[in-house]
Formats: C-alpha cells, structure tokens, sequence
C-alpha cells in the first residue's frame, strides 16, 4: 500500500492566517466598544452566589477572559476527543476506522497549545472566571463569606486546581504523543509489535480518561455555578465534546475526500461515521434530558436555579439558546440522518457536522455564561473574533499533524479489513 501525503499549500495557510487576523480586528473592535462603553453593568435578585456575582461589573476584560475560557474548553475537547477515538478503536480491535484513524490522532496536536492557554488565562483571570477564586468568600469574619463555597474548599481551591490542570495536560499530550509515535514507527518498520503495544497504550489511557475527563468538567465547567452541582454533568460535558469531536473527523474526511484525498475512503466509511453522530447526538440528547427532567421535576430551589438561569431568569437572556441548543443539536441531526441513504451522503453530512460543531459551541456557551457574565453577555465583536482566533489555531496545528505522516497507515495490520469495509 503507498503512503498518501497531505500537502497545505501556501494558500491554505494564508486563509487560516487571516481567519486569525479577522478575528483579532474583530476582538480589538469588540473591545474598543465595550471599552467606551464603560462595561455593561447589571444586577441580580436572589441571595448567596448569583447575587454576589451578578453585582460586578462585567468588564471588557472580564467578558475577554471568560470568551478565551469557553474557546479554549470547547477545542481542547474536540483535541482530546481525537485520541480517545483512537484509543477506542484500538480496544475494540476495530478494522474499518483504520484508513481514517491519522486525522483524529491529529487532533490531540492542539492540546499543548490549549494547556498553555488554560494555563494563562486561570493565572490571570481565574477572578473572572471563577467566583470561589476570591479569597472573601472563606473568611469568616467577612460579611461575603460563604459556607458553602467554603465548604469546598478542600477540592476547589488554587493549588490543587492548578496542580489538576497541569496533570490533566501532561497526561493526555503523553499518551497522544505516544500512541502517534507508535503509528509512525509501524509505518517505518511494519510488523504487529507496534499495533499491540498501542492496544496496552490505549487501555491505560481510557482508564485514565474516564476518570480526568470528568474531573476536568467539574474543574473547568460545573465549579463557575459552584453551588449548584449534578452527578451527571461529567457525563454530559464528555457527551459534547464526544459528539463535536465525532462531527470534526467526519467532516475533515469530506473535505479531505473532496480535495482528492483518502481515495479507497468510499461510502462505507462516512456511513459508520454517519452512525456514530448520529447515535452520540441522541446520547447527548438522553443525558441533557435526564439532567433537566431529573432537576425540574424535583423542584428543589438550589438544584433547579441552573436551568431557571438558562430559561427565565437573567431577564430570558439565554431563553432562545436553550431552545436553538436542542434544535440544532438534537432535532436537526436526527431528522437529517435518519436515512441509511443520508449517512452515505458527503454534502448531509458536511451540513450536520457544521450544524453540530456550532451548535455545541452554544452549548458550552450556554453551561459558562449565564454564571460568570449574566445579563453582561452577549454575541458580538468580541465572541466572533475570539472563535474566528481559536479557529484558526486549530486549524494550523491539526493541519500541521496531519501534514507530518501519511494519511494512509501503510503497515497497520487491519489496513486490507478497513480498504474492503463494507456495511
């Protein structure tokens, strides 16, 4: 089998490069506006929490903060999803994903940049972001203190924090590291030793994955609503980086495809892939149900003001999000894909996977706005050309990796299986 090379022509380049550069006149407008606007200021009824929070300003730095957070979170995700796809190939001893399985390995090429930037902005504007960062609020003697945010502050103070977020990093960019360099050395030197070695990788990294996937969303999502708390939010945070992670695969093999690559990818392959947003659309959708009914039905005031928050409250700030969120993320999907015919289909699945990868930044704006921002945020300058900088990133190292190996596994063991994969 030969090797199939992707090359990033100059032109490529330069479109990701002025995608970075729109994006940084558009931040810098975002915040010369804001700026002269003197901030948005606003302010909350209630008590505890959202009231001491909602009696900030928000700031054009503090709008900026949270906008780097909510960028950064959503495509260390999608990164980090990259390697869990192969890992999961990998143990299940799968045979069809192999012609695909360099793209998500490249994936992960993001993560060092997302734990520097992680790192920076906790460092700088962890205030911003974080309510429980503020040293007030475990003083006893001081009138804002509170029992508790106090009360968790063995897990949820700096430190450990920042100890966490340094682990999480160094443990995923190891094992992503590893398992590609694995993939490389049986390109150069064949044999099964390489292939059964990445099954063991694979294994510990799953293990390890199930446990600081859902520590990193407590850490990094659930800990800005740090009163509110749910079993299932680890779970739910996993379900959208999964189903992002899955739309970004898919439709990097469509534009691959329609630019003349991976040619023995045929309509088997986008089938399964088809199957898999479709089915993890649905399981984001059990999960974000099962979240909601559980804590609405029950109608206890301190579970059920997360979603009071995202519905009526924050004067119906976030009301059309929560509902676009379901549309496009669960309804659009699953109308769209239902067919056998329709999986099959590049430019269905190109219009999905786009629908999917927006509407899960909305969903993972919709889990950080309402408790860090409130009535103070918007969709403006400042979010589009925050998205349009992260984007362009993105694209450039994903690029990068996918541009360094050939995009064929040449002496992968389950190469012939993968070229003859029929569904």
């Amino acid at each position: 089998m030969t090797e199939e090379r992707l090359i990033i022509s100059r032109k490529t380049n330069n479109k990701f490069f002025l995608m970075i550069a729109v994006g940084v006149v558009l931040l810098i407008a975002g915040i010369i506006f804001m700026a002269a606007g003197g901030g948005a200021e606003h302010h909350a009824e209630g008590h505890g929490e959202a009231a001491a929070a909602g009696h900030e300003a928000v700031s054009w730095t503090k709008r900026l903060f949270v906008n780097l957070w909510l960028n950064n979170v959503y495509f260390t995700g999608i990164a980090l999803v990259g390697t869990f796809f192969v890992a999961v190939q990998y143990v299940a001893y799968a045979g069809w994903s192999v012609l695909i399985k360099r793209i998500p390995l490249a994936l992960s090429y993001f993560l060092p940049i997302g734990g520097i930037v992680m790192l920076v902005v906790f460092l700088f504007g962890g205030h911003d972001v974080f309510h429980w960062t503020h040293e007030y609020l475990y003083d006893v003697n001081d009138p804002r203190y509170d029992p508790i945010i106090a009360g968790k502050s063995g897990y949820l103070n700096f430190w450990f924090f920042l100890i966490r977020m340094v682990i999480y990093f160094a443990l995923w960019i190891y094992f992503s590291m590893w398992l590609r360099r694995e993939s490389n050395n049986e390109d150069l030197n064949g044999g099964t030793n390489y292939y059964h070695k990445s099954i063991r990788i694979s294994a510990m990294f799953l293990v390890i994955f199930g446990i600081t996937s859902s520590t990193a969303a407590w850490d990094w999502v659930l800990s800005i609503d740090t009163h509110w708390f749910s079993t299932m939010f680890g779970w739910y945070v996993f379900a959208s980086w999964w189903v992002s992670g899955l739309a970004a695969i898919t439709l990097t093999v469509i534009i691959l495809k329609q630019n003349g690559y991976l040619k023995m990818v045929n309509s088997n392959h986008l089938h399964d892939l088809g199957k898999f947003v479709f089915a993890f659309s649905i399981f984001w959708t059990y999960i974000w149900f099962s979240q909601f009914l559980l804590y609405w039905y029950a109608n206890i005031p301190e579970e059920s003001i997360y979603f009071i928050e995202r519905l009526s409250g924050n004067e119906g700030h976030y009301t059309w999000i929560f509902f676009m969120n379901l549309i496009v993320n669960f309804v659009f999907p699953f109308l769209v894909l239902m067919t056998r015919d329709a999986k099959r289909q590049m430019i269905m699945l190109k219009i999905v996977t786009i629908a999917i990868l927006v509407g899960h930044w909305f969903d993972f704006y919709l889990m950080m706005m309402p408790g860090t921002l409130r009535t103070g945020a918007g969709l403006g300058f400042m979010e589009l050309g925050t998205a349009l900088i992260f984007l362009g990133v993105f694209l450039l190292a994903f690029t990068k990796g996918l541009s360094k190996v050939s995009l064929v596994p040449v002496n992968h063991p389950f190469l012939e299986e993968s070229v003859h994969h029929h569904v």
